[in-house]
């Protein structure tokens, strides 16, 4: 019954870990996302992402796939495309910067 109560706490433990891993990982990937929206979108979206000549970026309801082909094929007559300027990460960094935008 202790090996099972030990292995339990161990697997807890293993577990804590990767969650806070994840959290912090997380985290790091919208700071990064935040630093390259400053650079590429804010001055369409605003410095604040609540919309100028693009629209608001708060609450965002689209997928990660949407948001991904949006941001890398543009919107003809809209938006530019950016998929030659924001590899892959770029833009999963960037999703994890707008999922922070919450009112």
């Amino acid at each position: 019954m202790k090996r099972i109560q030990h292995a339990f706490k161990v697997g807890l433990a293993i577990v804590a870990v990767i969650i806070a891993h994840e959290i912090q990982a997380g985290s790091s990937d919208a700071a990064r996302g935040r630093n390259l929206f400053e650079r590429n979108c804010a001055h369409c979206h605003g410095d604040d992402a609540r919309g100028d000549e693009g629209p608001d970026l708060f609450n965002l309801n689209k997928s990660d796939a949407r948001i991904t082909k949006v941001v890398t094929q543009g919107i003809k007559g809209e938006m530019p495309a950016f998929g030659s300027k924001l590899n892959e990460t770029d833009v999963k960094a960037l999703i994890a910067f707008l999922r922070t935008l919450k009112d």
